[in-house]
C-alpha cells in the first residue's frame, strides 16, 4: 500500500473535531484574566503564557504528525512553512505568511492577519506590556524543539497594540542532532 499523501491545512481543518470558536476565545480570555489576577505582574503573565504554550507545543507535534501525514522537513525554512500553512490551519483555522528571512536563513517572521484568540479583546491601559497571545510563541517554540530545532520566538507586532498584523519572529538558535536511545545491530 502506498504511503498517504500529506494533507493540506484546509483538508485537516475540515476533518478535525473542533470546539466552538467563541467558547475557545472566551475560555482563553478567562485564563489570561486569572493569570493577571494571580501573578499581578504583566511580565510574569507573559512568561507563564509562554511556558503553557511550550508545554502544549511539545504535545501537539504528535497529533500534528499523526493527522497531517507530513514527511520529515529538510530544513528550517520548510519546517516554518509547514507550521504556517498546515499547523496554524489545523489547530487555529488560520494560516500565516512566512516572510522577512535573514541572509543566513535562520530568522523569519510568521505574519497572522487574523487571530481567533483576540476576538472580543481590548487591552486595558495597565496591561500594555502584556503579550496576550504569548501562548502561541510558546507553542511554536515547543513544537520546533520536538523536531530538534532550538529556537527563540518573540512578538514583533501585535494588532492589540495598534499594529496592522500579528508578527511572530522565529529565530533558529541551533539544530540539535537526533540521538537514538539504542544502536542498530548491523
Amino acid at each position: 500500500m502506498a504511503p498517504a499523501a500529506p494533507k493540506s491545512g484546509d483538508a485537516i481543518f475540515a476533518s478535525v473535531d473542533r470546539v466552538n470558536a467563541e467558547l475557545f476565545t472566551l475560555t482563553y480570555g478567562a485564563i489570561v484574566r486569572q493569570l493577571l489576577t494571580d501573578l499581578e505582574e504583566v511580565e510574569e503573565v507573559n512568561k507563564q503564557l509562554d511556558q503553557m504554550g511550550y508545554n502544549m507545543g511539545v504535545r501537539l507535534v504528535d497529533e500534528f504528525l499523526a493527522k497531517s501525514n507530513v514527511t520529515r522537513c529538510v530544513d528550517f525554512r520548510e519546517t516554518t512553512e509547514v507550521i504556517a500553512k498546515v499547523g496554524f490551519k489545523m489547530f487555529l483555522g488560520v494560516t500565516a505568511a512566512v516572510t522577512n528571512w535573514d541572509s543566513e536563513g535562520t530568522t523569519c517572521s510568521l505574519i497572522l492577519e487574523d487571530n481567533p484568540l483576540v476576538d472580543f479583546v481590548e487591552l486595558p491601559d495597565n496591561c500594555q506590556g502584556l503579550h496576550y497571545c504569548n501562548i502561541l510563541s510558546g507553542v511554536v517554540r515547543g513544537a520546533l524543539e520536538m523536531v530538534s530545532m532550538k529556537t527563540e520566538v518573540a512578538w514583533l507586532r501585535d494588532m492589540l497594540r495598534g499594529d496592522d498584523v500579528f508578527e511572530l519572529q522565529v529565530k533558529l538558535l541551533k539544530q540539535v542532532p537526533e540521538e537514538y536511545p539504542y544502536k542498530d545491530d548491523e
